[in-house]
């Protein structure tokens, strides 16, 4: 007979509890990985998006996402006429806050021309822009459908499509409104402002500049010579598509990682320990069964089966309700969980050697164990 089976068929109540408390403890240790991975891929889907090569930015600067970065705007003209570019457009970056049915929405801005690189690349309702003016497409995790309206700055824009998975590295959702939108937007002041500026004399911010110019090369143009061309005009910069994610993941999104990986460690750590715990205990709470199976005469692999095969199974069933919860969840956190199948492995991994390491600690118990212990009262 299998007296693991038996063991948790009498103990039946306790083992599911257990199993649902270990269950918990996996989810938070699954949406700690969702959330890195969620963390990392936000950062990159946004840079990832024009499908440039070339980034053109200001001089001295890693602009647009680590540094700000203010360029003219005719700096798209030549950098088009550059010998290997096949296509290049102006793009500005902001994070803006509006209201929004009663709420308060903040949002990642991308102004870009329609026509050229830089806008959505996949619309999954709706379209792309087609108006001059006044209109976006949405990231869907913002709440917004189509055909709802927002005001930005003193416009009211009408939501014409919608994207998915494009937000920012603070995961704040991305629209994308026309270039010329996102620099009024980016240079307009308020009524009161606007009259002291007039008052002065001014008439306020130059508005004809853009974060950055991005660019497509024919096949077989080497990115980094033609960055090399764009740094020798001094007051530019070049990063090739590489350099920018590479920036991206080392300046912008370093610290929340480190920070993010340090919690999981100690999450996994944590885990560790519990299990450890809880099998001993459970050992424990046996030994005068254990004895008993000694004193008959039941050989040591029998004793230590029992062990392992209950903290097998304790691992094995709070991993599954684990991933059953986090996946049922996921979609409600308010940054992207994202899980991939490795992860899922990777844990199933680290959960069965934990598991095996830590009945260690009951099968040394079990095995010192008296057989005249059975004899007591």
């Amino acid at each position: 007979m299998n007296l693991a089976f038996r063991d948790v068929r009498h103990n039946l109540f306790r083992f599911i509890l257990t199993c649902l408390g270990l269950g918990l403890l996996m989810t938070v240790v699954l949406a700690m990985m969702g959330i890195y991975n969620g963390l990392v891929s936000d950062a990159l889907n946004i840079v990832k998006a024009p499908q440039a090569d070339i980034w053109v930015v200001e001089a001295d600067t890693q602009g647009p996402f680590a540094e700000a970065s203010k360029i003219p705007n005719d700096t798209r003209d030549a950098v088009a006429r550059l010998h290997g570019v096949a296509l290049a457009g102006s793009i500005t970056y902001q994070t803006i806050e509006a209201p929004f049915k009663g709420a308060t929405l903040r949002l990642y801005a991308i102004g870009y021309e329609r026509g050229r690189v830089g806008g959505p690349q996949s619309i999954v309702a709706g379209r792309g822009l087609e108006a001059g003016h006044f209109e976006l497409v949405a990231d869907a995790k913002s709440g917004m459908v189509l055909g709802d309206t927002i005001v930005l700055g003193r416009n009211r824009f009408t939501v014409v499509g919608l994207v998915r998975d494009t937000m920012n590295s603070g995961g704040d959702p991305a629209v994308f409104l026309t270039l010329a939108d996102a620099q009024v937007l980016q240079t307009q002041l308020a009524p009161a402002a606007a009259r002291v500026q007039a008052a002065r004399g001014s008439g306020g911010a130059n508005g004809a500049v853009v974060a950055a110019v991005v660019a497509r090369l024919a096949p077989n143009v080497d990115a980094q010579s033609v960055g090399q061309t764009v740094r020798q005009w001094k007051h530019l910069s070049a990063l090739t598509q590489t350099e920018q994610e590479e920036i991206l993941i080392k300046s912008v999104v370093d610290k929340a990682r480190k920070q993010i990986g340090l919690f999981l460690a100690i999450l996994l750590t944590v885990s560790a320990v519990v299990i450890a715990l809880i099998i001993y205990t459970m050992t424990m709470e046996k030994l005068k069964q254990i004895a008993t199976l000694k004193l008959i005469g039941a050989p040591d692999r029998t004793i230590v089966g029992l062990i392992l095969q209950q903290s097998l199974a304790l691992g094995v069933v709070g991993l599954s309700l684990g991933l059953a919860l986090i996946m049922t969840v996921k979609d409600y956190f308010p940054r992207r969980v994202l899980l991939e199948p490795f992860n899922a492995l990777a844990l199933t991994g680290i959960i069965l050697v934990v598991c095996v390491l830590a009945s260690g600690l009951g099968v040394r118990a079990a095995l010192k164990v008296d057989p005249a212990t059975a004899l007591g009262g």
